[in-house]
């Protein structure tokens, strides 16, 4: 169904960084106004002084960013206190407002009900107006609350669908009536459901819940991470789990979300960020690695110093088993480093047999290598961990052979000199 002039916005506060499941919320903002051809606004509400962090908002803008959500239309409230100040001054004019030590107060009404039928399932939510409390609307420092300030500019912009977090159930009421007492007709309100920790209690931090930034950092690709989040309280209808954000457009609709509360689950998250990568090219690979690698010190920043086409194929080998981009380096650190293995007396004595055999090899195969290490393991009867250790300084990793091919002769029999 086509709906006309859909409007949706994401409004954070810039107390600090958003975890994933906040961010999700963006992306189903995002994905229901380009479903519908509307227009997607961020406003940042930062009227909230005491809790405001520094940086916060340009960590925001780099979420936004990093993932591609493109917004239509940005706005700051504190850029709008006298839009908020004239607004509180009509409600004190009608007496649906009063002054309260500086600040003024909206009369909650106290007969009846206040309800209204929820976007996610179609549910009838509502609450008995006697339990409600007359509340502070504009504050004596001139800053309104977000109570009152995000309907005025919910109204004044125009919003259609107000997606956000089930958290907000409970305040619905009062921002209803202050939508009655302007005579203005409130948006239709979707409340989405928690995200919730491997406890089944809500996500936070102590289940290790990180910021979209953080994921980013730690190798996740932006697609593998935008599709996550949206499978966390949202079908597709046809039980597909790898979609392009163009294809989750085109299949989003509100019918789609859950109304249970999703379980995060990290391993699904990296296993489908496995999947984005080995769909990557070589060359986007690379690329990506090398972003990674300008941004950090040590590790992935010496990717640079080797031969385009050794790093290449190393990608290429190594790509089957990445499951996040940092894997990469944890697969040929040994390489990026090249730092000195601590070895045995054995272990010394079979680097020296290596280097006898490797060295007589006229043909510089994988089969020839797999060869002469299959010998060595066979003669002194030890695991092929041995070996891994003589060669990476690393009990597993990539395949040995393909490993020693690519590196070349001259580089490996180098490595073997004690």
């Amino acid at each position: 169904m086509q709906l006309m002039s859909v409007r949706t916005r994401i409004a954070p506060s810039p107390t600090g960084i958003p975890h994933i499941g906040t961010t999700r919320t963006a992306l189903y903002n995002y994905l229901f106004a380009k479903k519908h051809h509307g227009t997607f606004i961020l406003r940042i509400e930062d009227t909230d002084r005491e809790r405001f962090v520094e940086g916060a908002e340009e960590k925001l803008y780099e979420i936004f960013t990093w993932l591609g959500l493109v917004f239509d239309e940005n706005y700051k409230q504190s850029e709008r206190l006298p839009i908020y100040k004239k607004h509180a001054d009509e409600l004190l004019e009608k007496d649906l407002a009063y002054e309260d030590n500086g600040a003024i107060r909206f009369r909650m009404p106290k007969d009846g009900k206040t309800e209204w039928t929820d976007g996610v399932g179609d549910k009838l939510i509502s609450f008995e107006n006697k339990d409600q409390e007359d509340f502070i609307i504009l504050k004596s420092d001139g800053y309104p609350t977000y109570n009152f300030a995000h309907v005025i500019d919910d109204h004044l912009m125009e919003i259609s669908h107000v997606i956000r977090g089930q958290e907000f159930i409970s305040s619905t009421p009062k921002h209803i009536q202050i939508y009655r007492a302007f005579s203005w007709e409130h948006p239709i309100l979707v409340h989405l459901p928690l995200v919730l920790g491997n406890d089944h209690q809500k996500l936070s931090k102590r289940h290790g819940a990180k910021s979209a930034l953080d994921y980013r950092d730690d190798g996740y690709l932006s697609d593998a991470v935008n599709n996550y989040m949206a499978l966390l309280g949202w079908n597709s209808g046809d039980d597909r789990e790898l979609m392009t954000v163009e294809e989750m457009i085109e299949l989003f609709e509100l019918e789609g979300l859950n109304s249970a509360s999703p379980v995060f689950d990290p391993k699904k998250l990296e296993w489908m960020n496995g999947e984005y990568i080995r769909q990557l090219s070589v060359d986007e690979l690379s690329s990506k690695l090398k972003v990674l690698a300008s941004q950090r010190s040590g590790q992935n920043s010496k990717l640079g110093d080797l031969d385009e086409k050794i790093v290449d194929k190393l990608i290429e080998l190594a790509q089957s088993r990445m499951k996040t981009l940092n894997d990469f380096y944890d697969l040929t650190k040994f390489i990026l480093e090249k730092s000195e293995v601590e070895l045995t007396d054995q272990e010394k004595i079979i680097a020296k047999k290596l280097l006898e055999k490797l060295g007589a090899l006229e043909t510089w195969t994988t089969d020839e290598i797999l060869s002469v290490l299959r010998s060595v393991l066979e003669e002194n009867s030890i695991k092929m961990s041995v070996l891994y250790k003589i060669f990476t300084g690393n009990p597993h990793g990539l395949p040995l052979p393909q490993v020693l091919e690519i590196l070349g002769k001259e580089k490996v029999l180098g490595s073997l000199q004690l």
